[in-house]
């Protein structure tokens, strides 16, 4: 027999104690003796309350001793004394069960998630009664189903709700956290139980360190297989009307396999091609197609195997966005050239008479004059009566030379021209909010106001003057429209991958505090930035974006990864174990211990509770000491 909750020598320490106090309280009699009498005539108040004795000597020795006996009882049954040998207790397993991408493949007619959960049953049934087991699913993530568990009915349960998911098997994490478990959580560790086929990433090292309890119990499943690795679509660089499609293929068997490819969109084909590949062997094909529809793409491999959850990969594509812009001018030909210039823009040029203040959308352009009522959306203004412009003009300066741009702001990026002249311009005074995009010596020159609308001011005609002929004219009205509708120049690019760990290539060196990466319900998803490199982890299957700057990236995490080798431990145990021996385990007796200390402090209470309850004293008695009068 041992103790459970207890070691011997807290369990002597509190025997000790209590017994002690039990003991003391018999052998202290604090009750008044009690005299039945006619009257209280001859009876006057005590001056001297009366001298209480400790006993010498025990009234009620057995019930002392019944006492005692019930509170050993009671210190038994919360020391959790057991019956039995510790080396014959019970144990804590962690079984470990399979749920990467490849469980989905089918052996003949079952799936190897279904083989795996009835060998999983099949190891409980083996285990004594008194064992504990901790279900945990493992793909790239060591998920625990259950804390280490008696009752086989939840045991049970765990185990059949196991489902696979999207991503290959992290072996190493899964016994890393199994070790842990029995480490911190286990009374006494049993066996680490992996269940599973063992399909693995060529990046992870097999050759990890095996815990020595570990027993592997292998499913076989089919090793012959293809699939689609990634598909990735952007836009051309060249030409933003024109999507680029790039598709990876594996062969994960051991035998040459040749597979044709399809990509459609929208239910047109985009292009096929057929790949003939080695095993192990992964080879790319890229396709061009030109739309500006929103629609769904769809990369399919025509081919039959075990596994058909990589055959497949569908990606929704998005319209591409073009910005409406009025220009109202008297000289419109001025403006032309710059807005052609600029991809994605759809300019329409109207006489300054046709001027309409009701246009909600895109961006006016009003030049060389003020309406009765400003534009309700977007505007840049150029030259505007100095009485009537938007941003208040301080003075007008003749022969004004630009000096500054703002280089720390998207409007002023990649604009370096400096010493333009100005025959004439107008000197703005900057409100709160303001930003001077442009400036002189005198003051801002062109000044933008953040907001809803936003609002953009020139205090020159940029085409009149010498930027005519510059760069830098171009780039400033792009910086203008893609300040004011960011959406309409971002680029966009999408890939179909895997659950896990995602590195994105970023296009320069970028500060973190820019960067957003959000799920698909706008919860952000931690990440880290390590120069041109952006990493984040996603654990479940879902569409996760990242957001840096003009730049939109979108990730649909659909694509399951089956692995590329299978993981046999060597030093291990294999296959379900034999029955245990047939001699019982330790036994839980607290239950009994508890009963019968309860029954023993009621048989106390039944013999001699009564015989040591005094009888009711009448109330002057109990206030007040009496002696007899002499």
């Amino acid at each position: 027999m041992f103790f459970l909750n207890l070691s011997l020598p807290e369990f002597m320490a509190l025997l000790g104690s209590l017994s002690g106090v039990m003991v003391a309280l018999y052998l202290l009699d604090r009750l008044r003796k009690k005299h039945t009498v006619a009257t209280l005539r001859f009876f006057a108040v005590s001056e001297k309350p009366p001298v209480l004795k400790h006993r010498r000597k025990l009234q009620q020795p057995w019930s002392l001793l019944l006492q005692l006996l019930s509170l050993l009882l009671l210190l038994l049954a919360i020391a959790q004394l057991r019956w039995g040998s510790p080396a014959r207790a019970s144990r804590d397993h962690v079984l470990i069960l399979d749920a990467s991408a490849w469980m989905n493949a089918r052996s003949g007619q079952a799936r190897l998630i279904d083989q795996a959960r009835a060998a999983a049953q099949s190891y409980v049934k083996l285990l004594p009664s008194s064992d504990r087991v901790m279900v945990v699913r493992a793909d790239v993530l060591a998920t625990p189903a259950t804390l280490f568990e008696s009752d086989r009915r939840k045991i049970r349960q765990a185990i059949d709700q196991t489902q696979p998911g999207g991503s290959e098997l992290n072996i190493g994490a899964a016994l890393e956290f199994a070790k842990q478990a029995q480490r911190i959580r286990a009374q006494q560790a049993g066996e680490i139980v992996f269940i599973g086929a063992g399909r693995v990433s060529s990046d992870e090292n097999p050759s990890l360190v095996l815990p020595a309890n570990l027993r592997f119990i292998s499913i076989p499943g089919p090793f012959e297989h293809c699939g689609l690795r990634k598909v990735s679509v952007r836009r051309s660089l060249s030409d933003p009307d024109t999507w680029d499609v790039f598709v990876a293929v594996k062969n994960y068997g051991n035998t040459p396999r040749s597979v044709p490819l399809g990509v459609q969109f929208g239910g047109a084909p985009v292009g096929t091609q057929r790949f003939n590949l080695k095993p192990g062997v992964e080879e790319n094909a890229a396709f061009h197609f030109k739309t500006r529809a929103a629609g769904w793409l769809e990369a399919r491999l025509f081919t039959q195997d075990a596994f058909s959850q990589d055959n497949r990969a569908v990606l929704e594509l998005p319209a591409r966005k073009v910005l409406p812009v009025v220009v109202y001018s008297a000289e419109p030909e001025l403006l032309r050239p710059v807005f052609t210039a600029i991809s994605g823009v759809q300019a329409t040029f109207q006489p300054i008479s046709a001027y309409d203040p009701k246009i909600s959308n895109g961006i006016v352009l009003l030049d060389h004059f003020a309406p009765p009522s400003p534009p309700a959306t977007d505007s840049i203004w150029m030259e505007p009566p100095p009485g009537k412009s938007p941003i208040a003009v301080r003075s007008t300066e003749q022969n004004v030379k630009l000096k500054r741009w703002i280089a720390d702001h998207p409007l002023g990026a990649g604009l370096r021209t400096k010493d333009l002249q100005f025959s004439s311009a107008e000197v703005f005074r900057l409100d709160r909010d303001d930003i001077a995009v442009a400036e002189s010596e005198a003051g801002p020159l062109i000044v933008a106001r953040p907001g809803k609308p936003k609002t953009v001011v020139f205090g020159f005609h940029p085409v009149r003057s010498g930027m005519k002929y510059e760069l830098t004219t171009p780039l400033l009205f792009a910086n203008i429209l893609r300040w004011m509708a960011p959406d309409i120049f971002r680029s966009w690019e999408l890939t179909a991958g895997t659950v896990g760990t995602v590195d994105v290539a970023l296009e320069s060196e970028t500060d973190p505090s820019t960067v957003r990466v959000v799920t698909e319900d706008g919860k952000p998803v931690p990440f880290t930035v390590q120069g041109r490199n952006l990493r984040f982890f996603a654990g479940a299957p879902g569409i996760v974006r990242v957001l840096t700057g003009d730049r939109e990236l979108v990730y649909s995490m659909t694509l399951p990864q089956p692995g590329d080798v299978l993981w046999t431990p060597t030093n291990a145990k294999h296959g379900l174990p034999g029955r245990g021996p047939s001699e019982p385990a330790s036994r839980d007796i607290w239950q009994w211990l508890a009963i019968a200390g309860a029954l023993g402090l009621l048989a106390d209470w039944i013999l001699y509770g009564r015989k040591r309850s005094p009888a009711p004293a009448s109330t002057a008695s109990r206030s007040v000491l009496w002696r007899k009068a002499s």
